[in-house]
């Protein structure tokens, strides 16, 4: 990817870590090179008249990719259109990173995460080495443990360098996410067809499922991630033991808590809490967990995910800062900042000097948000 050799931007509303001010910012090779206050003399100067210029946002869970591949059931779009459809996606929504969460089993031998999508990887070597890829794409692999072929979906992603986050799930009806069975019969039922009777079968048979694939994959995944130096998350932790497990696994973050109890005790321990960018923007949760505000009012929100809505990730940023009292650099840094973190990317995720000049340019329309334009490494690409 070319980046310009200079670029020098004000009349800027700028966001930094700790303080927004109206300034100026200079690129140079792809980086950051100054900051100050006030409005540039140079007549070659981009005048953003008074937008925000925020950092790139950086978005560690979205099932956005797999939307495009599987945009029906049954249905399957071939990989290349649908990275390039997503990326042009992501870009537009204002982000700069992307770790492109790939779903590795599935207990029920169904779908996108039932078979193998280790052609992504070729897919996205490929688009970046023609400089067709807008935002930087890393990979999330999503752990289904009870499912049989969990690590064998795994292997050709085990070693990949865009490989940087590991989470272990387990969407098992009755626990976690889907504590309320009968919110998991609604979703199974209604998302995926299952009859009455099948979903009955599946609750069945899935303390027999569990014994036998997720403890084991659990240990396995998580000793990976340790030897390997991974980022490692859990996902819908419930209760305060399964928190107390992650820490124990050597996770370093708690995605999407289910009960406020557990977000307090990821907090308690140091593990970063991740929710729904949807979540925050409907006002709750659609499986009828916590609510996301109620985390961010509690102090125990550490950052944001888009999940299923791209779009959703910057709107939430706003959303924080009119309903939980969040300023615009704490708001900021929960889908940038603190995400960048979490995975060991300390080159990027806020506007300061020597960092990657991925930059995001925001205007506002009757108090929403809404994307100028994103640069990454300083070049335009939405």
């Amino acid at each position: 990817m070319s980046t310009p050799l200079t670029r020098h931007i004000h009349n800027a509303r700028i966001v930094l870590a700790g303080e927004t001010f109206h300034g100026q910012l200079r690129v140079e090779n792809g980086r950051i090179a100054a900051i100050d206050p006030g409005r540039s003399s140079l007549s070659t100067a981009e005048d953003w008249n008074g937008d925000w210029l925020l950092p790139g946002l950086v978005e560690i869970h979205t099932d956005n990719l797999e939307r495009h591949v599987t945009p029906r059931p049954k249905i399957n779009f071939p990989m290349l259109g649908a990275v390039q459809a997503h990326d042009a996606e992501v870009a537009a929504a204002g982000i700069s990173t992307v770790f492109d969460a790939i779903g590795v089993g599935d207990p029920y031998g169904e779908g996108f995460r039932a078979r193998s999508q280790a052609g992504v990887l070729d897919v996205l070597d490929r688009l970046d080495a023609a400089g067709a890829l807008r935002a930087d794409h890393l990979i999330h692999i999503r752990c289904e443990l009870p499912a049989p072929n969990a690590r064998e979906l795994f292997e050709p992603f085990a070693n990949h360098p865009r490989l940087k986050l590991l989470s272990l799930m387990d969407h098992t009806p009755g626990q976690r996410q889907w504590r309320d069975v009968e919110h998991a019969r609604i979703y199974y039922t209604g998302k995926k067809g299952w009859s009455d009777a099948q979903f009955e079968e599946e609750v069945r048979i899935a303390p027999e499922r569990q014994r036998l694939h997720a403890q084991p994959h659990r240990a396995w995944f998580s000793q990976f991630a340790r030897q390997t130096g991974l980022a490692l998350a859990t996902h819908d932790d419930t209760t305060v033991e399964h928190v107390d497990e992650a820490l124990a696994l050597g996770a370093c973050m708690s995605e999407f808590p289910t009960t406020l109890a557990a977000a307090q005790r990821a907090h308690q321990l140091g593990l970063a809490t991740v929710a729904g960018a949807p979540n925050v923007i409907r006002g709750g949760s659609h499986s009828g967990n916590v609510a996301a505000l109620e985390l961010a009012r509690a102090g125990v929100l550490d950052m944001l995910s888009s999940d299923y809505v791209p779009s959703s990730l910057l709107q939430a940023a706003w959303t924080l800062q009119r309903e939980a009292g969040f300023s615009p650099s704490e708001a900021l840094q929960v889908v940038s900042l603190n995400p960048a973190k979490a995975c060991g990317l300390n080159d990027r995720g806020q506007i300061a000097v020597g960092l990657r000049a991925d930059l995001l340019r925001v205007t506002e329309v009757d108090g929403f948000p809404i994307v100028r334009e994103l640069s990454v490494l300083g070049r335009r690409v939405a």
